[in-house]
């Protein structure tokens, strides 16, 4: 169920005490509009640290790239909070064209993942992923569990490709040095990152 609410004094109050409580960690602004994400689940959470640490696990530490379990996105270096998006997962390369301006990033990461929790949208993110030039989007869903693999083509997200847990094949980053998989497993599948260089295998 969503509420939209037009009432602009009801409005300001209903933000002013998630802000007050804490609640708004997850928000996120769309445009102007101010959009409640549901909270994370404990394995959503868990997937999201995990993924950023094996991922920083596979770099050389003596360059690494900037990695975040959840990052502030914008396309505005000044004013930012009028539109911004909060990934899972975002991969800076040490040399990125995006802006860090402490708060957010102003221009969007090389990689980043989205784990989708039921009503939250996420796919109506990738036209703004693609206007802060986002080279790649994994969306991690699970109903049903599968893996989608959106590549930047021109300014727009392009579905690349799709993993499920009966696929063989694994999805292949066309930015990072990784390919991810879902493998059966209970209560909910597997996932398998393979780090290419080396062959080194994680399961979460």
């Amino acid at each position: 169920m969503s509420v939209l609410i037009h009432d602009p004094h009801l409005a300001r109050d209903y933000i002013n005490q998630r802000q007050l409580k804490g609640l708004d960690r997850y928000d996120e602004v769309w445009d102007g509009v101010t959009v409640v994400m549901p909270l994370p689940t404990i394995d959503h959470q868990k997937i999201a640290v995990r993924i950023s640490g094996i991922v920083l696990a596979g770099f050389d530490f003596r360059e690494p790239p900037h990695i975040f379990a959840g990052v502030n996105v914008s396309d505005y270096v000044a004013g930012w909070t009028k539109n911004f998006r909060c990934p899972d997962v975002a991969v800076f390369p040490e040399h990125t064209t995006a802006v860090n301006c402490d708060t957010h990033w102003c221009g969007g990461p090389d990689f980043l993942i989205e784990i989708a929790s039921p009503d939250d949208h996420c796919r109506e993110k990738l036209p703004f992923y693609a206007s802060v030039r986002t080279g790649e989007v994994l969306i991690i869903g699970s109903e049903p569990w599968q893996i989608e693999q959106y590549t930047n083509q021109n300014g727009t997200m392009q579905l690349a490709s799709v993993c499920t847990p009966a696929s063989s094949a694994a999805l292949t980053s066309v930015t990072m040095p990784f390919t991810f998989r879902l493998v059966p497993g209970s209560p909910r599948p597997l996932i398998e990152l393979t780090h290419v260089p080396t062959g080194e295998t994680w399961q979460i």
